[in-house]
């Protein structure tokens, strides 16, 4: 640049040709500065003398601004190299800006953040570091808190139809909660938790954050196990607007029969029913022919019927001889008697063994697939 017929007013110095500001804009004060006298007070980094951040002591969540925040970090110190980051100003006319953090544990509750800068102001290349000290304080986070406290604002409750729910069913029903929290917290809901599960002789009882979280679980279990839900509110308080507050219970009765029992129909002389499903009307396949079954509309999950067993009570026998298309002989596994019974279109006239349930209602062939 060529010198001007400008000088520096603080030291008398020519000063070089600036870029003039565009029309309407104004002119910087400083442009009227030599580099000498600018670069006196330029600053490349506003940095604060420290950084103050506070962690959940519990989950790792960050206090910013007026709220918690799960940042995800490995450690505090990734956390203090993000608060740093962003307490961090680079000047305005700072050009190709970079810049490297090297952390030093002072101790446990202290990093202190060793910060180097480069960057190009007025073609001249500038070097910086600055030194922040990271204060990191330990609190308990309101929802660790909640937790920690055992505040629960919904309770599903898995009940079976004049039964217990089976261990798998409970355990499914807990597997199902999980999975609907572990999506919310993905999502980055940091009030869905379970406060509490709880084997019970009746079932298992589980306590969530929200009711939402006890309408989604409950709702989601029904669908795949089948049953349905009743919801019973009870007024707890009101909070500080005057809104009341309820608990919910979401009472699920899962359906009488499951999978894999076999039932006899009231006023029915057709055969024993093998349960295959029980989400919607009962659906099931027919002992004495291998006919799918299903029960009528009104009757829903829970037909007219009684238990005899289930599939796992079956045993295995010999095959003596099939006699026809729908007659086969077996052996009684517990008399060992020779006995001819139905012969269902899943049986297998080529196995020399078969699985066959004994029941009040006599000695029926039960699916291989199923045992």
């Amino acid at each position: 640049m060529s010198e001007s017929r400008e000088f520096c007013p603080r030291c008398g110095d020519p000063v070089e040709d600036r870029e003039e500001p565009l029309p309407g804009m104004p002119r910087e004060k400083d442009a009227v500065l030599c580099d000498a006298c600018y670069f006196e007070d330029f600053d490349l980094v506003d940095a604060p003398e420290r950084v103050e951040v506070m962690v959940c002591a519990h989950c790792g969540a960050v206090y910013r601004g007026n709220r918690w925040v799960d940042v995800g970090a490995k450690d505090y110190t990734d956390v203090a190299i993000d608060e740093v980051s962003n307490a961090l100003g680079i000047h305005l006319k700072a050009q190709d800006v970079s810049w490297a953090v090297e952390p030093e544990q002072v101790d446990q509750n202290t990093i202190r953040m060793h910060c180097q800068f480069t960057g190009m102001v007025r073609d001249t290349f500038l070097e910086e570091e600055v030194v922040v000290p990271v204060n990191i304080s330990r609190q308990t986070c309101k929802q660790c808190g909640k937790k920690a406290g055992g505040y629960w604002a919904s309770l599903v409750q898995l009940r079976g139809t004049e039964r217990v729910p089976t261990a798998d069913e409970d355990a499914r029903a807990v597997e199902i909660a999980e999975d609907i929290i572990a999506d919310r917290e993905e999502a980055g809901d940091r009030g869905a938790f379970i406060t509490e599960t709880q084997e019970t002789d009746e079932g298992v009882d589980i306590k969530l954050s929200t009711n939402q979280l006890g309408q989604a679980i409950s709702n989601r279990i029904t669908r795949e196990l089948g049953g349905h839900v009743k919801t019973y509110p009870t007024l707890v308080t009101e909070d500080g607007d005057g809104n009341e507050v309820y608990r919910v219970t979401y009472a699920i009765r899962l359906p009488k029969f499951t999978p894999g029992d076999v039932i006899e129909l009231d006023d029915d002389d057709e055969g024993p029913i093998l349960v295959t499903s029980s989400r919607g009307n009962l659906k099931g396949t027919r002992l004495t022919t291998g006919e799918h079954y299903e029960s009528r509309f009104e009757e829903g999950e829970t037909p007219p019927a009684t238990k005899l067993g289930t599939v796992d009570d079956a045993e295995e026998t010999t095959v003596v001889t099939v006699e026809d298309d729908h007659a086969v002989q077996v052996l009684d596994p517990e008399t060992y008697e020779a006995k001819t019974i139905a012969r269902p279109d899943f049986f297998d006239p080529e196995k020399p063994t078969v699985a066959v349930l004994k029941s009040r209602a006599g000695l029926h062939v039960v699916p291989e697939s199923e045992t």
